[in-house]
């Protein structure tokens, strides 16, 4: 692949001249000398460690010669800022360069630092069997007592093959992972961005946003001695395969952003419970059109948690996760409350063996969890919904398909309004205006992938249809983007016309 990411820098003309303040490092790890310049492509520096020597500048590029590997540890130093940002990337002709770290702690570092941009690189790895607790990252952005570090953004990386320990928290290893550390200052994230970037075999997170500054007033035993939270956080149309525990997760995010999505195969390696995607101790995070399939054991697609305020899961599509598709596990020392759920689609959730339902709530109360307007479909799950936690659920509008010879829903607690149960055995005594019969889906089963759902949309004739209830700020549109009715809406994830 051609990669010119450093060609429009290069280019002479008034847009250079205004910016003659740049300077452009070239890195050559085959063939380079680090007593060269490193300012022209025919001088290009050879080593990490001349890289890691210099103090860089705002909007300074350093560029990495595709198709070469640097070994060690990339750990620049100095900041860039919003408008000026610090560049890594690859130039020339070929693959992406990559930075090996063979075994190190990170392969790539940034260290109380910010205003940095990661993009067109390859990142690697992997080293001896970690020791228990020993960390190993592809792409660490440590902060310790810093304040607010602002301005990360990684973009078309290729991050694959760490093998670190199976740990998620208070050391963390995995494919990228942003870390807000120490116990001096309040240290936190603003405007973290990865976006169009695959993270493969890696242990155990794919994508983490963590954070020892957990503890306030809504998580008043949470550790550390404050809080600070990880703004402007987006974590968009990334690609993520064998992942050893989690995929996504967000600590202390405020209105952080996880949408457009994949994330096939987690929990692979891990004896943790283990989600596809979820925040922790964070306020109003959306996920949003995420494809999340295949997590192992018992781990399910999407979790909410301890401390988490806010959370919309909508237009979702979760399939073949043998520990179901939600867990809703509130701490009982933490507030966990308004959790929207809404025009998702399951779909074989849920292994046949599997204690979980394809709902799961457990641990404490979750004031005020809606769910509604969703089609799970799991013809090989026992259980649709398992409550055994405090939580009074109000599910409305949804959509239930179970196994052929019946599948239960255990829920003493929840309300549950205007629902299709089809294949369902035990039905809530407390089920109002309830549907029951064959949705006539045009292919249910049949979807291998987000874009390939439309299966779930509903024939002439099934009773599904305008059978709901409106639900106030639903959102707007359903899960294939269909504006929803502002009277009598589907019951289910689709709400366009008939087929």
């Amino acid at each position: 692949m051609a990669l010119g990411a450093v060609a429009a820098l290069m280019v002479s003309g008034p847009a250079v001249a205004a910016e003659a303040a740049k300077r452009i490092y070239f890195v050559d790890c085959a063939t380079g000398d680090d007593a060269g310049s490193g300012l022209d492509p025919s001088r290009p520096w050879r080593t990490l460690g001349r890289v890691n020597s210099l103090l860089f500048r705002p909007g300074d590029v350093v560029a990495f010669r595709a198709g070469t590997t640097c070994v060690g540890t990339l750990a620049p130093r100095g900041s860039g800022t919003s408008a000026r940002p610090i560049t890594v990337t690859s130039y020339g002709w070929g693959s992406k360069a990559r930075i090996d770290g063979q075994g190190a702690s990170a392969a790539i570092l940034l260290h109380n630092v910010q205003g940095w941009t990661l993009r067109d690189l390859d990142v690697t790895n992997t080293g001896p069997v970690p020791a228990a607790g020993q960390q190993r990252v592809g792409i660490a952005v440590l902060l310790e007592d810093y304040g607010v570090g602002h301005d990360y953004r990684i973009t078309g990386v290729d991050v694959h093959d760490v093998n670190g320990c199976d740990c998620r928290y208070p050391v963390t290893s995995g494919g990228i992972v942003f870390y807000a550390g120490g116990s001096a200052v309040p240290t936190g994230l603003d405007g973290v961005e990865v976006r169009d970037t695959t993270v493969r075999h890696v242990d155990r997170v794919g994508i983490g946003i963590i954070s020892t500054w957990q503890r306030r007033p809504t998580y008043p035993n949470g550790p550390g001695t404050g809080y600070a939270p990880m703004t402007r956080v987006r974590i968009d149309g990334n690609h993520l395969t064998d992942i050893g525990g989690e995929g996504i997760t967000v600590f202390n995010g405020s209105g952080a952003v996880i949408q457009d999505n994949v994330v096939n195969g987690f929990n692979e390696r891990s004896g943790d419970f283990n989600s596809g995607a979820y925040p922790w101790n964070s306020d109003s995070t959306i996920f949003r059109g995420n494809d999340v399939s295949n997590g192992k054991g018992t781990a399910m697609a999407f979790s909410v948690d301890g401390g988490d305020r806010g959370t919309v899961f909508e237009h979702n599509f979760s399939h073949a996760n043998n520990g179901g598709f939600l867990l809703v596990c509130a701490e009982r020392d933490a507030t966990t409350e308004n959790t929207v759920v809404r025009y998702n689609i399951s779909q074989n959730d849920v292994g046949a063996t599997q204690p979980l339902g394809v709902i799961s709530m457990l641990c404490g109360d979750a004031p005020n969890t809606q769910i509604y307007g969703n089609t799970f479909y799991a013809p090989t799950s026992a259980r649709l919904v398992n409550n055994f936690s405090p939580v009074t659920a109000r599910l409305t509008d949804n959509v239930f398909v179970g196994m052929p010879a019946g599948s239960a829903i255990n829920d003493l607690n929840g309300s549950y309004t205007n629902n299709l149960f089809h294949n369902v055995s035990t039905v809530p005594q407390r089920a109002l205006y309830s549907v029951f019969g064959d949705p006539l889906f045009v292919a249910a089963g049949t979807a291998t992938a987000r874009h390939t759902a439309q299966g779930y949309q509903l024939r002439r004739g099934s009773p599904a249809l305008s059978a709901g209830i409106p639900v106030p700020a639903d959102g707007g549109t359903d899960f294939f983007g269909y504006p929803i009715p502002r009277r009598s809406p589907h019951i289910g994830a689709y709400t366009g016309p008939a087929r």
